[in-house]
């Protein structure tokens, strides 16, 4: 009922502890509070914030037009939908080091269990494209400093992004990872890994979790959560796949619509009233008011 009985204290401990655990932990990309939800019903690990999604929602490219305000009102609203830790994407973190700092705070007053940072110019783009460009080296790990030492709370994450290797190849990718983790990086997200090997070519490199980005259409292959725990991958994100799908299920209701003149043969596809009153937790709002929820539901409808 409302929101979440788990502190924002409690779930960064909690996001400490499964990146910890040994076994590879799975973020799928919420896309609104509702999703997140589903998300933890689901028995996922966590929760992951993507910045294209936050983007897309708004009818924006992923190209860094986001601010932090949106960024970290929407992420909060989401966060405190779920018991489980949820991570956001921060793109840049929305300025030079000061900004980053003042980023990590806003996201830490929002309820989040953590952020990543990327060390691309702005305007960024998505990390699967071609022609991205990478900031030098004391930028990159000017940002991260920055973000470590703003943050109020130990049990925040600070993840870095790099996306050098589309640049600069593999070992571009290691050094920088290094150099991360040495301005004070939790964890390293190495973006755009060509395949498993280069995974295994970071794990190597850094002591610290790293992430899989397993999006679709991008330049990884879809790997398996158990082949990316065999290369020592911690925890693996599913950012555009809920929105992707929910658009794709939305055009196909759409093209019946027009096309039939009713909605009638998709309704098989669709969330039941019965289902999403579930999800919603409806009846439990009786404890304030007996009338909320009196009724039957028919569970066709």
């Amino acid at each position: 009922m409302l929101y979440s009985q788990a502190t924002p204290e409690w779930k960064r401990v909690k996001l400490r502890e499964l990146l910890a655990s040994g076994s590879i932990q799975q973020f799928p990309g919420a896309f609104n509070p509702l999703s997140a939800r589903l998300i933890e019903e689901k028995g996922f690990a966590g929760v992951y914030i993507s910045g294209a999604v936050l983007a897309n929602d708004l009818g924006l490219p992923d190209i860094g037009l986001t601010t932090l305000t949106e960024v970290a009102t929407r992420a909060g609203q989401i966060a405190r939908m779920t018991d489980l830790p949820a991570i956001v994407d921060a793109d840049t973190g929305f300025g030079e080091p000061m900004n980053v700092a003042r980023t990590v705070q806003e996201i830490e007053n929002a309820g989040l269990a953590g952020l990543h940072i990327e060390d691309q110019f702005n305007p960024k783009r998505c990390g699967h494209l071609d022609g991205k460009n990478v900031v030098d080296l004391d930028t990159a790990t000017k940002r991260i400093r920055a973000a470590a030492d703003a943050r109020r709370d130990p049990n925040f994450l600070i993840m870095a992004r790099t996306d050098i290797r589309a640049v600069d190849g593999l070992q571009a990718a290691k050094d920088r990872a290094k150099a991360l983790v040495d301005a004070g990086a939790d964890a390293i997200f190495p973006e755009a890994m060509r395949d498993l090997h280069e995974f295994r070519a970071i794990r190597d490199a850094v002591d610290v979790p790293i992430l899989a980005n397993m999006t679709e259409f991008g330049k990884s292959d879809l790997f398996t959560k158990d082949q990316l725990q065999n290369v020592g991958v911690n925890m693996v994100i599913y950012p555009v796949t809920l929105l992707r799908s929910a658009m794709g299920a939305a055009e196909r209701v759409l093209d019946t619509l027009r096309n039939l003149g009713t909605q009638q043969v998709r309704v098989p596809e669709m969330l039941t009233r019965a289902r999403l009153y579930d999800l919603l937790d409806y009846e439990s709002y009786n404890k304030f008011d007996s009338d909320v929820f009196n009724f039957q539901i028919p569970d066709i409808r």
